[in-house]
Protein backbone atom coordinates (compact mmCIF):
# COMPACT_ATOMS: atom_id res chain seq x y z
CA UNK A 1 0.00 0.00 0.00
CA UNK A 2 1.19 3.30 -0.69
CA UNK A 3 3.51 4.25 1.84
CA UNK A 4 3.45 1.81 3.33
CA UNK A 5 3.19 0.07 0.15
CA UNK A 6 0.01 0.87 -2.06
CA UNK A 7 -3.07 -0.70 -1.38
CA UNK A 8 -3.50 -2.19 -4.83
CA UNK A 9 -0.65 -4.04 -3.56
CA UNK A 10 -2.78 -6.45 -1.83
CA UNK A 11 -4.88 -7.35 -4.91
CA UNK A 12 -6.58 -10.71 -3.90
CA UNK A 13 -2.93 -12.33 -3.01
CA UNK A 14 -3.70 -11.24 0.39
CA UNK A 15 -6.72 -12.82 0.85
CA UNK A 16 -4.71 -16.01 -0.01
CA UNK A 17 -2.77 -18.62 2.01
CA UNK A 18 0.86 -17.46 1.14
CA UNK A 19 2.70 -20.73 -0.28
CA UNK A 20 5.16 -21.29 -2.69
CA UNK A 21 8.89 -22.55 -3.69
CA UNK A 22 11.61 -22.90 -6.41
CA UNK A 23 15.04 -22.02 -6.90
CA UNK A 24 15.41 -18.60 -8.96
CA UNK A 25 18.48 -16.29 -8.88
CA UNK A 26 20.87 -15.38 -12.12
CA UNK A 27 22.86 -16.97 -14.13
CA UNK A 28 25.17 -16.65 -17.04
CA UNK A 29 24.74 -19.98 -18.40
CA UNK A 30 22.19 -19.22 -21.71
CA UNK A 31 23.89 -17.08 -23.66
CA UNK A 32 23.81 -19.04 -26.90
CA UNK A 33 20.82 -21.03 -25.55
CA UNK A 34 17.56 -20.55 -27.92
CA UNK A 35 15.14 -19.92 -24.41
CA UNK A 36 11.99 -20.44 -25.99
CA UNK A 37 13.38 -24.18 -26.65
CA UNK A 38 13.57 -24.54 -23.25
CA UNK A 39 12.05 -27.45 -21.63
CA UNK A 40 11.01 -27.25 -18.41
CA UNK A 41 11.10 -30.19 -15.53
CA UNK A 42 7.69 -30.35 -14.05
CA UNK A 43 8.18 -31.52 -9.67
CA UNK A 44 6.27 -31.64 -6.98
CA UNK A 45 6.05 -28.21 -5.22
CA UNK A 46 7.87 -27.69 -1.89
CA UNK A 47 6.82 -26.05 0.84
CA UNK A 48 7.13 -22.46 0.24
CA UNK A 49 10.30 -20.36 1.17
CA UNK A 50 10.33 -17.03 3.68
CA UNK A 51 10.01 -14.88 0.93
CA UNK A 52 6.89 -16.47 -0.50
CA UNK A 53 5.17 -15.97 2.55
CA UNK A 54 6.09 -19.48 4.39
CA UNK A 55 3.52 -22.23 5.09
CA UNK A 56 2.59 -25.70 3.68
CA UNK A 57 2.76 -27.34 -0.14
CA UNK A 58 -0.21 -26.91 -1.72
CA UNK A 59 -2.77 -29.37 -1.06
CA UNK A 60 -4.01 -31.84 -4.11
CA UNK A 61 -7.15 -30.41 -6.27
CA UNK A 62 -10.58 -32.65 -5.78
CA UNK A 63 -10.00 -35.59 -7.31
CA UNK A 64 -6.49 -36.06 -5.91
CA UNK A 65 -4.97 -33.90 -8.90
CA UNK A 66 -1.49 -32.72 -7.59
CA UNK A 67 0.47 -29.37 -8.54
CA UNK A 68 3.52 -29.41 -9.88
CA UNK A 69 6.36 -26.42 -9.54
CA UNK A 70 8.95 -26.13 -12.43
CA UNK A 71 11.41 -22.57 -13.40
CA UNK A 72 12.10 -21.14 -16.54
CA UNK A 73 15.07 -19.03 -17.36
CA UNK A 74 14.13 -15.33 -18.62
CA UNK A 75 16.71 -12.82 -19.55
CA UNK A 76 17.71 -10.44 -16.60
CA UNK A 77 17.79 -7.88 -19.22
CA UNK A 78 15.29 -8.00 -22.73
CA UNK A 79 17.78 -5.34 -24.45
CA UNK A 80 20.13 -8.23 -23.84
CA UNK A 81 18.41 -11.54 -24.33
CA UNK A 82 21.28 -14.07 -24.50
CA UNK A 83 22.70 -12.85 -21.80
CA UNK A 84 22.53 -13.15 -17.96
CA UNK A 85 19.53 -15.21 -17.03
CA UNK A 86 16.94 -15.58 -13.43
CA UNK A 87 14.63 -17.85 -12.76
CA UNK A 88 10.72 -17.50 -13.12
CA UNK A 89 8.81 -19.85 -11.11
CA UNK A 90 5.76 -21.98 -12.16
CA UNK A 91 2.98 -23.92 -10.99
CA UNK A 92 1.03 -26.05 -12.73
CA UNK A 93 -2.22 -28.23 -12.53
CA UNK A 94 -2.84 -30.00 -15.72
CA UNK A 95 -6.31 -30.45 -17.34
CA UNK A 96 -8.35 -32.67 -15.69
CA UNK A 97 -10.83 -33.38 -19.10
CA UNK A 98 -10.58 -35.67 -22.66
CA UNK A 99 -7.14 -34.43 -23.89
CA UNK A 100 -8.83 -33.96 -27.70
CA UNK A 101 -10.60 -30.38 -25.92
CA UNK A 102 -7.80 -29.04 -24.53
CA UNK A 103 -7.49 -25.05 -25.19
CA UNK A 104 -4.43 -24.95 -23.67
CA UNK A 105 -2.96 -23.33 -20.83
CA UNK A 106 -4.56 -20.88 -18.75
CA UNK A 107 -2.29 -18.46 -16.92
CA UNK A 108 -3.05 -16.22 -13.87
CA UNK A 109 -1.81 -13.00 -12.40
CA UNK A 110 -3.48 -12.76 -8.89
CA UNK A 111 -2.47 -8.60 -8.82
CA UNK A 112 -0.13 -6.55 -6.66
CA UNK A 113 2.23 -5.62 -7.94
CA UNK A 114 3.72 -8.22 -6.03
CA UNK A 115 1.62 -11.08 -5.66
CA UNK A 116 2.86 -14.27 -5.80
CA UNK A 117 0.68 -16.88 -8.28
CA UNK A 118 2.60 -19.19 -7.30
CA UNK A 119 1.24 -19.00 -4.06
CA UNK A 120 -2.06 -17.87 -4.75
CA UNK A 121 -4.01 -20.20 -7.54
CA UNK A 122 -3.35 -23.72 -4.82
CA UNK A 123 -5.38 -21.15 -2.94
CA UNK A 124 -8.19 -20.65 -5.43
CA UNK A 125 -7.80 -23.91 -7.27
CA UNK A 126 -11.10 -25.16 -6.35
CA UNK A 127 -12.46 -22.26 -8.05
CA UNK A 128 -11.60 -22.75 -11.10
CA UNK A 129 -12.19 -26.93 -11.19
CA UNK A 130 -14.82 -25.93 -14.30
CA UNK A 131 -11.75 -23.96 -16.10
CA UNK A 132 -9.30 -27.08 -15.74
CA UNK A 133 -11.75 -29.49 -17.32
CA UNK A 134 -10.02 -27.39 -20.83
CA UNK A 135 -7.12 -25.71 -19.60
CA UNK A 136 -3.82 -26.59 -17.73
CA UNK A 137 -3.95 -23.90 -14.52
CA UNK A 138 -0.78 -22.02 -14.24
CA UNK A 139 0.65 -19.22 -12.59
CA UNK A 140 3.70 -18.08 -11.94
CA UNK A 141 6.04 -15.64 -9.76
CA UNK A 142 6.57 -12.38 -11.90
CA UNK A 143 10.26 -11.25 -11.35
CA UNK A 144 10.95 -9.70 -8.61
CA UNK A 145 8.57 -11.21 -6.87
CA UNK A 146 8.74 -14.51 -4.19
CA UNK A 147 11.14 -16.90 -6.09
CA UNK A 148 11.95 -15.30 -9.20
CA UNK A 149 14.75 -13.12 -8.68
CA UNK A 150 12.86 -12.11 -5.63
CA UNK A 151 13.60 -8.12 -4.12
CA UNK A 152 15.15 -7.46 -1.03
CA UNK A 153 14.71 -4.07 1.08
CA UNK A 154 14.19 -4.35 4.77
CA UNK A 155 14.41 -7.18 7.21
CA UNK A 156 11.78 -8.16 9.13
CA UNK A 157 12.12 -6.26 12.52
CA UNK A 158 12.66 -3.25 10.33
CA UNK A 159 9.54 -3.98 8.30
CA UNK A 160 7.35 -4.30 11.74
CA UNK A 161 8.52 -0.66 12.20
CA UNK A 162 7.87 0.80 8.75
CA UNK A 163 4.57 -0.94 9.12
CA UNK A 164 3.91 0.94 12.22
CA UNK A 165 5.14 4.11 11.22
CA UNK A 166 2.69 7.56 10.90
CA UNK A 167 1.95 7.86 7.29
CA UNK A 168 -0.62 10.47 8.07
CA UNK A 169 1.85 13.70 9.26
CA UNK A 170 0.57 16.08 10.87
CA UNK A 171 3.47 18.54 11.50
CA UNK A 172 7.04 19.02 9.96
CA UNK A 173 8.59 17.05 12.42
CA UNK A 174 6.35 13.70 11.75
CA UNK A 175 6.45 14.79 8.00
CA UNK A 176 10.32 14.68 8.10
CA UNK A 177 10.57 11.36 9.83
CA UNK A 178 8.24 9.73 7.25
CA UNK A 179 10.42 10.99 4.50
CA UNK A 180 13.40 9.39 6.30
CA UNK A 181 11.55 6.30 6.99
CA UNK A 182 10.77 6.18 3.02
CA UNK A 183 14.31 7.29 1.83
CA UNK A 184 15.43 4.68 4.48
CA UNK A 185 13.31 1.60 3.09
CA UNK A 186 14.19 2.88 -0.78
CA UNK A 187 18.24 2.75 -0.17
CA UNK A 188 18.00 -0.35 1.39
CA UNK A 189 16.19 -1.89 -1.79
CA UNK A 190 18.92 -0.46 -4.05
CA UNK A 191 21.97 -1.79 -1.59
CA UNK A 192 19.73 -5.13 -1.63
CA UNK A 193 18.75 -5.68 -4.99
CA UNK A 194 19.90 -3.01 -6.92
CA UNK A 195 21.05 -4.96 -9.67
CA UNK A 196 17.45 -5.90 -10.48
CA UNK A 197 15.60 -2.86 -10.00
CA UNK A 198 15.75 -1.24 -13.66
CA UNK A 199 14.50 -4.81 -15.07
CA UNK A 200 11.30 -4.98 -13.14
CA UNK A 201 8.99 -2.99 -15.38
CA UNK A 202 5.84 -4.46 -16.60
CA UNK A 203 6.75 -4.33 -20.23
CA UNK A 204 9.85 -6.68 -18.78
CA UNK A 205 7.17 -9.16 -16.81
CA UNK A 206 4.83 -8.71 -19.91
CA UNK A 207 7.83 -10.42 -22.56
CA UNK A 208 8.28 -12.79 -19.78
CA UNK A 209 4.77 -14.24 -20.52
CA UNK A 210 5.49 -14.15 -23.93
CA UNK A 211 8.31 -16.48 -23.11
CA UNK A 212 6.24 -18.76 -21.30
CA UNK A 213 3.47 -18.71 -23.84
CA UNK A 214 5.85 -20.24 -25.85
CA UNK A 215 7.75 -22.30 -23.54
CA UNK A 216 4.20 -23.78 -22.95
CA UNK A 217 3.59 -25.16 -26.17
CA UNK A 218 0.87 -22.33 -27.18
CA UNK A 219 0.05 -20.94 -29.90
CA UNK A 220 -1.53 -18.19 -28.49
CA UNK A 221 -1.57 -16.78 -25.18
CA UNK A 222 -5.09 -17.36 -22.56
CA UNK A 223 -4.87 -15.14 -19.74
CA UNK A 224 -6.79 -14.56 -16.73
CA UNK A 225 -5.83 -11.26 -15.36
CA UNK A 226 -6.93 -9.63 -11.78
CA UNK A 227 -6.44 -6.29 -10.32
CA UNK A 228 -2.75 -5.47 -11.44
CA UNK A 229 -2.73 -8.50 -13.62
CA UNK A 230 -5.14 -6.73 -15.64
CA UNK A 231 -2.31 -3.99 -16.39
CA UNK A 232 0.18 -6.63 -16.99
CA UNK A 233 -2.56 -8.24 -19.50
CA UNK A 234 -2.88 -4.76 -20.82
CA UNK A 235 0.72 -4.23 -21.22
CA UNK A 236 1.17 -7.63 -22.69
CA UNK A 237 -1.85 -7.12 -25.34
CA UNK A 238 -0.25 -3.83 -26.73
CA UNK A 239 2.77 -5.56 -27.00
CA UNK A 240 1.75 -8.71 -28.35
CA UNK A 241 -1.81 -8.28 -30.03
CA UNK A 242 -1.09 -11.14 -32.67
CA UNK A 243 0.06 -13.58 -29.71
CA UNK A 244 -3.41 -13.08 -27.32
CA UNK A 245 -5.72 -15.87 -27.39
CA UNK A 246 -8.87 -16.23 -24.58
CA UNK A 247 -8.38 -13.05 -21.74
CA UNK A 248 -10.19 -12.08 -19.04
CA UNK A 249 -9.50 -8.88 -16.98
CA UNK A 250 -11.24 -8.62 -13.25
CA UNK A 251 -11.01 -5.81 -10.84
CA UNK A 252 -9.32 -3.39 -13.41
CA UNK A 253 -6.77 -0.93 -13.15
CA UNK A 254 -7.63 2.41 -15.27
CA UNK A 255 -4.31 2.22 -17.31
CA UNK A 256 -5.25 6.20 -18.38
CA UNK A 257 -4.38 7.01 -14.91
CA UNK A 258 -0.95 8.47 -13.19
CA UNK A 259 -0.19 7.87 -10.08
CA UNK A 260 -1.86 10.91 -8.17
CA UNK A 261 -4.75 10.42 -9.77
CA UNK A 262 -4.92 6.47 -9.44
CA UNK A 263 -4.53 7.22 -5.42
CA UNK A 264 -7.06 9.63 -5.48
CA UNK A 265 -9.65 7.09 -6.94
CA UNK A 266 -8.95 4.77 -4.30
CA UNK A 267 -9.81 7.47 -2.08
CA UNK A 268 -12.80 7.31 -3.55
CA UNK A 269 -12.92 3.57 -4.20
CA UNK A 270 -12.29 2.78 -0.51
CA UNK A 271 -14.64 5.78 1.02
CA UNK A 272 -17.14 3.71 -0.92
CA UNK A 273 -16.74 0.65 -0.15
CA UNK A 274 -16.72 1.80 3.81
CA UNK A 275 -20.24 3.43 3.19
CA UNK A 276 -21.80 0.46 1.61
CA UNK A 277 -20.27 -2.20 4.60
CA UNK A 278 -21.31 0.51 7.30
CA UNK A 279 -25.05 0.57 5.11
CA UNK A 280 -24.70 -3.25 5.05
CA UNK A 281 -23.83 -3.55 9.29
CA UNK A 282 -27.02 -1.24 10.00
CA UNK A 283 -29.60 -2.06 7.61
CA UNK A 284 -29.79 -5.59 9.14
CA UNK A 285 -32.25 -6.88 11.33
CA UNK A 286 -30.57 -7.37 14.27
CA UNK A 287 -28.74 -4.48 16.33
CA UNK A 288 -25.26 -3.27 14.44
CA UNK A 289 -22.77 -3.06 17.38
CA UNK A 290 -20.55 -0.17 16.44
CA UNK A 291 -23.00 2.02 15.46
CA UNK A 292 -26.61 3.69 14.86
CA UNK A 293 -26.21 4.11 11.71
CA UNK A 294 -24.15 4.47 8.28
CA UNK A 295 -23.13 7.80 8.76
CA UNK A 296 -22.83 7.44 12.65
CA UNK A 297 -20.22 3.93 12.05
CA UNK A 298 -18.01 6.04 9.44
CA UNK A 299 -17.75 9.22 11.71
CA UNK A 300 -16.95 6.15 15.09
CA UNK A 301 -14.30 5.07 12.67
CA UNK A 302 -12.81 8.27 11.70
CA UNK A 303 -12.87 9.15 15.46
CA UNK A 304 -11.08 5.88 16.48
CA UNK A 305 -7.81 6.63 13.77
CA UNK A 306 -7.68 10.61 15.32
CA UNK A 307 -7.46 8.76 18.62
CA UNK A 308 -4.86 5.94 17.54
CA UNK A 309 -2.91 8.50 16.04
CA UNK A 310 -1.63 9.75 19.58
CA UNK A 311 -2.68 7.24 21.70
CA UNK A 312 -1.93 3.73 20.44
CA UNK A 313 -3.69 0.57 21.98
CA UNK A 314 -2.87 -2.88 22.44
CA UNK A 315 -2.17 -5.18 19.42
CA UNK A 316 -0.65 -8.14 19.04
CA UNK A 317 2.25 -8.46 21.59
CA UNK A 318 4.49 -6.41 21.76
CA UNK A 319 3.05 -4.34 18.84
CA UNK A 320 0.64 -1.59 19.37
CA UNK A 321 -2.01 -1.03 17.33
CA UNK A 322 -1.21 2.40 15.46
CA UNK A 323 -3.18 4.45 13.26
CA UNK A 324 -1.87 3.63 10.16
CA UNK A 325 -1.69 0.03 11.49
CA UNK A 326 -5.57 0.17 11.57
CA UNK A 327 -6.18 1.72 8.36
CA UNK A 328 -4.25 -0.78 6.90
CA UNK A 329 -6.69 -3.17 8.63
CA UNK A 330 -9.65 -1.59 7.49
CA UNK A 331 -8.92 -1.56 3.97
CA UNK A 332 -8.13 -4.68 3.98
CA UNK A 333 -11.33 -6.38 4.42
CA UNK A 334 -13.17 -4.15 2.52
CA UNK A 335 -11.25 -6.38 -0.51
CA UNK A 336 -13.93 -8.86 0.19
CA UNK A 337 -17.93 -8.84 1.73
CA UNK A 338 -16.38 -11.98 3.27
CA UNK A 339 -14.33 -9.98 6.03
CA UNK A 340 -17.03 -7.63 6.93
CA UNK A 341 -18.22 -9.92 9.53
CA UNK A 342 -14.24 -9.43 11.05
CA UNK A 343 -14.05 -5.82 10.58
CA UNK A 344 -17.29 -5.26 12.79
CA UNK A 345 -15.80 -7.73 15.45
CA UNK A 346 -12.35 -5.64 14.97
CA UNK A 347 -13.82 -1.99 15.20
CA UNK A 348 -15.77 -3.46 18.41
CA UNK A 349 -12.75 -4.60 20.24
CA UNK A 350 -10.62 -1.61 19.38
CA UNK A 351 -13.80 1.12 20.40
CA UNK A 352 -12.99 -0.99 24.01
CA UNK A 353 -8.85 -0.57 23.66
CA UNK A 354 -8.40 -4.21 22.29
CA UNK A 355 -6.57 -3.91 18.61
CA UNK A 356 -5.69 -7.43 18.06
CA UNK A 357 -7.92 -8.23 14.98
CA UNK A 358 -7.20 -5.21 13.40
CA UNK A 359 -3.67 -5.93 13.07
CA UNK A 360 -4.40 -9.40 12.25
CA UNK A 361 -6.30 -8.30 9.19
CA UNK A 362 -3.53 -5.36 8.98
CA UNK A 363 -0.40 -7.96 8.74
CA UNK A 364 -2.61 -9.58 6.20
CA UNK A 365 -2.40 -6.89 4.09
CA UNK A 366 1.20 -6.15 4.44
CA UNK A 367 2.14 -10.19 4.16
CA UNK A 368 3.50 -10.64 7.68
CA UNK A 369 2.58 -14.44 8.81
CA UNK A 370 2.21 -15.43 12.52
CA UNK A 371 5.66 -16.08 13.40
CA UNK A 372 6.76 -12.43 12.00
CA UNK A 373 8.43 -13.02 9.25
CA UNK A 374 7.17 -10.92 5.98
CA UNK A 375 7.32 -12.01 2.17
CA UNK A 376 8.83 -9.77 -0.30
CA UNK A 377 5.42 -8.16 -1.60
CA UNK A 378 6.06 -4.84 0.09
CA UNK A 379 9.82 -5.03 -1.19
CA UNK A 380 8.11 -6.34 -4.80
CA UNK A 381 4.96 -3.67 -5.29
CA UNK A 382 7.37 -1.03 -4.29
CA UNK A 383 10.30 -1.86 -6.93
CA UNK A 384 7.44 -2.67 -9.57
CA UNK A 385 5.46 0.36 -9.03
CA UNK A 386 8.64 2.67 -9.00
CA UNK A 387 10.31 0.98 -12.17
CA UNK A 388 6.99 1.49 -13.79
CA UNK A 389 5.63 5.08 -12.87
CA UNK A 390 7.71 8.01 -13.92
CA UNK A 391 6.17 11.23 -11.97
CA UNK A 392 7.96 11.52 -8.63
CA UNK A 393 6.07 13.69 -5.97
CA UNK A 394 6.89 16.41 -3.25
CA UNK A 395 5.81 16.47 -0.04
CA UNK A 396 4.96 20.07 -1.16
CA UNK A 397 3.16 18.34 -3.99
CA UNK A 398 1.38 16.30 -1.29
CA UNK A 399 0.19 18.72 0.93
CA UNK A 400 -1.22 21.17 -2.22
CA UNK A 401 -3.37 17.62 -3.00
CA UNK A 402 -4.83 16.75 0.35
CA UNK A 403 -7.51 18.70 0.40
CA UNK A 404 -8.82 17.15 -2.51
CA UNK A 405 -8.21 13.60 -0.74
CA UNK A 406 -9.62 14.48 1.84
CA UNK A 407 -12.64 15.51 0.61
CA UNK A 408 -12.62 12.33 -1.06
CA UNK A 409 -12.43 10.54 1.92
CA UNK A 410 -12.28 11.47 5.82
CA UNK A 411 -10.97 7.97 6.20
CA UNK A 412 -8.40 7.05 3.69
CA UNK A 413 -7.66 10.61 1.79
CA UNK A 414 -4.46 11.72 3.98
CA UNK A 415 -3.43 7.58 3.91
CA UNK A 416 -3.27 7.62 0.04
CA UNK A 417 -2.16 11.20 -0.26
CA UNK A 418 1.00 10.47 1.09
CA UNK A 419 1.47 7.52 -0.53
CA UNK A 420 2.57 9.67 -3.44
CA UNK A 421 5.91 9.93 -2.03
CA UNK A 422 6.79 6.62 -2.11
CA UNK A 423 8.68 6.52 -5.66
CA UNK A 424 10.63 10.26 -4.85
CA UNK A 425 14.08 9.32 -3.72
CA UNK A 426 14.29 5.55 -6.29
CA UNK A 427 17.11 4.70 -7.88
CA UNK A 428 15.38 3.57 -11.08
CA UNK A 429 13.69 6.34 -13.38
CA UNK A 430 9.94 5.40 -13.45
CA UNK A 431 9.17 4.40 -17.10
CA UNK A 432 6.13 6.07 -18.55
CA UNK A 433 3.05 8.59 -16.74
CA UNK A 434 1.02 5.23 -17.27
CA UNK A 435 0.51 1.97 -18.83
CA UNK A 436 0.12 2.21 -23.22
CA UNK A 437 -2.43 -0.74 -23.53
CA UNK A 438 -3.50 -0.43 -27.19
CA UNK A 439 -3.81 -3.69 -28.83
CA UNK A 440 -5.37 -2.82 -32.49
CA UNK A 441 -5.79 -6.40 -33.76
CA UNK A 442 -6.11 -8.21 -30.48
CA UNK A 443 -8.73 -10.63 -29.89
CA UNK A 444 -11.39 -10.06 -27.79
CA UNK A 445 -10.38 -9.30 -24.28
CA UNK A 446 -13.67 -9.41 -21.38
CA UNK A 447 -13.36 -6.72 -19.03
CA UNK A 448 -15.11 -7.55 -15.74
CA UNK A 449 -15.48 -4.20 -13.70
CA UNK A 450 -17.00 -4.45 -10.16
CA UNK A 451 -19.52 -1.36 -9.31
CA UNK A 452 -18.82 -1.64 -5.53
CA UNK A 453 -14.96 -2.31 -5.95
CA UNK A 454 -12.27 -0.06 -3.33
CA UNK A 455 -9.15 -1.09 -5.42
CA UNK A 456 -9.60 -0.78 -8.50
CA UNK A 457 -12.93 1.21 -9.08
CA UNK A 458 -15.49 0.56 -11.72
CA UNK A 459 -14.98 3.55 -13.70
CA UNK A 460 -11.40 1.76 -14.59
CA UNK A 461 -12.74 -1.05 -16.58
CA UNK A 462 -14.70 1.37 -19.18
CA UNK A 463 -11.14 2.73 -19.66
CA UNK A 464 -9.54 -0.07 -20.13
CA UNK A 465 -11.92 -1.23 -22.52
CA UNK A 466 -11.68 1.82 -24.87
CA UNK A 467 -7.83 2.16 -24.67
CA UNK A 468 -7.85 -1.61 -25.61
CA UNK A 469 -9.83 -0.64 -28.73
CA UNK A 470 -12.70 -0.82 -30.70
CA UNK A 471 -13.53 -4.81 -31.35
CA UNK A 472 -11.09 -5.88 -28.47
CA UNK A 473 -12.51 -4.44 -25.50
CA UNK A 474 -15.38 -5.69 -24.41
CA UNK A 475 -17.07 -4.68 -20.93
CA UNK A 476 -19.09 -6.28 -18.86
CA UNK A 477 -21.01 -5.01 -15.10
CA UNK A 478 -21.21 -6.52 -12.05
CA UNK A 479 -23.40 -4.78 -9.31
CA UNK A 480 -21.55 -5.97 -6.36
CA UNK A 481 -19.18 -5.56 -3.89
CA UNK A 482 -15.38 -6.23 -3.17
CA UNK A 483 -12.61 -6.51 -5.46
CA UNK A 484 -13.09 -7.98 -8.31
CA UNK A 485 -16.22 -9.99 -9.42
CA UNK A 486 -15.24 -14.13 -10.59
CA UNK A 487 -14.06 -14.71 -6.75
CA UNK A 488 -17.50 -13.37 -5.97
CA UNK A 489 -19.34 -16.42 -6.90
CA UNK A 490 -22.13 -14.68 -8.74
CA UNK A 491 -23.78 -17.31 -11.32
CA UNK A 492 -24.28 -14.35 -14.18
CA UNK A 493 -20.33 -13.31 -14.20
CA UNK A 494 -19.50 -17.07 -14.02
CA UNK A 495 -21.82 -18.07 -17.17
CA UNK A 496 -20.36 -15.29 -19.37
CA UNK A 497 -16.88 -15.41 -17.92
CA UNK A 498 -16.61 -19.76 -18.39
CA UNK A 499 -18.94 -19.08 -21.23
CA UNK A 500 -15.63 -17.59 -23.46
CA UNK A 501 -13.27 -19.61 -21.64
CA UNK A 502 -14.10 -22.35 -22.12
CA UNK A 503 -16.17 -22.11 -25.53
CA UNK A 504 -14.89 -18.65 -27.21
CA UNK A 505 -18.74 -17.09 -26.81
CA UNK A 506 -17.79 -13.53 -26.48
CA UNK A 507 -20.94 -11.69 -24.07
CA UNK A 508 -22.26 -8.57 -25.57
CA UNK A 509 -20.30 -5.20 -24.62
CA UNK A 510 -22.31 -3.64 -21.47
CA UNK A 511 -23.68 -7.02 -20.16
CA UNK A 512 -24.71 -6.03 -16.35
CA UNK A 513 -24.64 -8.34 -13.30
CA UNK A 514 -26.59 -8.37 -10.18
Amino acid sequence: MPNPPQLRAAALTVTAVLLSSLMTGCSDDSKDEDLSAQKLSWKDCPAPSESEGGGDAPSPLPGGAQWSCATMKAPLDWAKPKGETIGIALIRAKASGDPARRVGSLVFNFGGPGGSGVTALPSFGEDYTKLRTRYDLVSFDPRGVGRSAGVKCENDEQLDEYFQQDATPDDAAEQKKLLESTRAFNAACERNSGKSLPHLRTTDAARDMDLMRQVLGDDRLHYFGISYGTELGGVYAHLFPKKVGRAVFDAVVDPTQNPEQGSLAQAKGFQLALGNFAEDCTSKTADCPIGDSAQDVEDRIAKLLKDLDSKPIQGIFPRELTQTAATSGIAQALYSKDFWEYLVEGLDQAYVGNGRDLMVLADSLNGRNNDGQYSNMAAANVSINCADEKPRYTAADVQAKLPEFRAASPVFGDYLAWSMVTCTDWAVAGAADHADVSAPGAAPILVVGNTGDPATPYEGARKMADELGRGVGVELTYKGQGHGAYDSGNKCVHSAVDGYLLEGKVPSTGTVCT
